[in-house]
């Protein structure tokens, strides 16, 4: 064996027993194995190359990430479960870095550029609806959904997460509703379908809008559902005004130094005495999004802690009613879209190729890991324009059986 490889192998051994709560194997590319911890592994690590010292050292979601879809490694088992396991020994991070922006960046985050922020949307949600369709549930709902029980299908956790939604926001017949970040419409359809309302939906997304517009159409919708590409700074110059506002797996976009500009649109854009439901990922500690998910999956992205999002909500004089941590469900939801991912892979590696498949597989497994270490949550916030003019004693109501339109 080569001195080079002796010394690789010497620092991923002092990485890996620093790894503590769990048991996994180790295979490298001549054969050699060895096991850590106490139990029978969880899973293994298969080394396919020589060229791994990378591993060792750096950012190593970005190291082992590139690695993994690249073939240079292999994991036999459940991503989630090393991810996991990384995370909990410090090892990996899905956030990382300081929490502070360098100066250029600030500089560049104070003059928003819509432009891009077009391109970071097409990066992800432009990949095509033909694509999304293939493991998303029906109504194409990518956020998390809803679980009443951990048995129940998306299908069935997405349109309880949709009706959890609107109870909150007490939506009546014929008020109107924007949804700003709409995906593919399935919030704003079963608004007009169900509870009566006239629904604007809004995305950055071509792909998003046209998906949308045609269900809407299919569905006779026209005359009460309206999805357009365009901006929320844009909507709100034009002075319009909703009697409700609900935002969910979108402020996650914005970038912290536009959270401010982002919640004084909604205070602009929605009547006084009405509900804004703002529903997003929260991170447990400020800090970017880690370097491999920001430039593979979401450039451009940034979690807010609660505590920095409920700031800016203050500072604008909304009126915060209930905060829900809807953690649990994403990670269920996160599973499922791993499970419907995981059957249609020969499908989507026809579609773009293999690395896509393996990349697409890292993000959505380090993803339910970082929630099932409780590295980030996510939070639905309900609050008011002033005081609102029928918000309920109790909760009661959101858990009651919804009456057809």
């Amino acid at each position: 064996m080569k001195a080079k490889q002796i010394l690789t192998r010497q620092a991923l051994h002092n990485l890996f027993e620093k790894v503590q709560g769990g048991s996994f194997a180790v295979e490298y590319k001549n054969g050699d194995s060895q096991h850590y911890g106490r139990e029978d592994p969880q899973f293994k690590i298969r080394f396919n190359d020589d060229n791994i010292v990378d591993l060792a050292s750096g950012d190593m979601l970005m190291s082992f990430g590139d690695a993994y879809v690249d073939g240079r490694v292999d994991v036999v088992g459940d991503l989630a479960e090393l991810m996991s396991l990384a995370i909990r020994s410090g090892l990996i991070s899905a956030i990382h870095g300081p929490s502070g922006i360098n100066a250029a960046s600030r500089a560049f985050g104070k003059l928003r550029s819509l432009k891009r922020e077009k391109k970071n949307i097409a990066h992800h949600y432009d990949l095509g609806n033909d694509f999304f369709k293939l493991w998303l549930d029906e109504s194409l709902t990518y956020s998390c959904a809803y679980f009443r029980n951990a048995s129940d299908t998306l299908e069935q956790a997405q349109e309880q997460k949709v009706d959890h939604s609107l109870k909150k926001l007490r939506l009546k017949p014929d008020e109107t509703l924007l949804d700003i970040g709409c995906g593919w419409g399935g919030l704003v359809m079963r608004a007009a379908e169900h509870y009566g309302s006239l629904a604007t939906g809004i995305t950055l997304s071509e792909e998003q809008s046209v998906g949308a517009n045609e269900s809407i159409a299919k569905r006779g919708l026209q005359d009460k559902v309206d999805v357009r590409v365009m901006d929320y700074g844009t909507l709100s110059e034009e002075g319009r005004q909703f009697d409700k506002i609900v935002s969910i797996g979108m402020i996650e976009h914005v970038g912290k130094e536009n959270l401010g500009e982002f919640v004084s649109n909604v205070k602009k854009m929605l009547k006084p005495g009405g509900l804004a439901l703002l529903h997003l990922i929260t991170a447990v500690k400020e800090g970017r999004i880690n370097g491999w998910v920001e430039r593979n999956i979401f450039p451009g992205g940034y979690l807010p802690t609660l505590p920095e999002i409920v700031s800016h909500l203050s500072a604008r004089d909304f009126h915060i009613w209930d905060v829900e941590n809807l953690a649990p469900h994403y990670r269920l939801t996160l599973d499922q879209w791993s499970n419907r991912f995981e059957r249609v892979v020969s499908s989507v590696a026809e579609k773009f190729d293999e690395e896509f498949v393996r990349m697409w597989r890292l993000y959505l497994r380090v993803s339910s890991a970082a929630f099932r270490v409780g590295e980030v949550e996510v939070h639905q916030i309900l609050v008011s324009r002033g005081q609102p003019d029928d918000l309920p004693l109790t909760r009661e109501d959101i858990y009651k059986e919804q009456k057809q339109c």
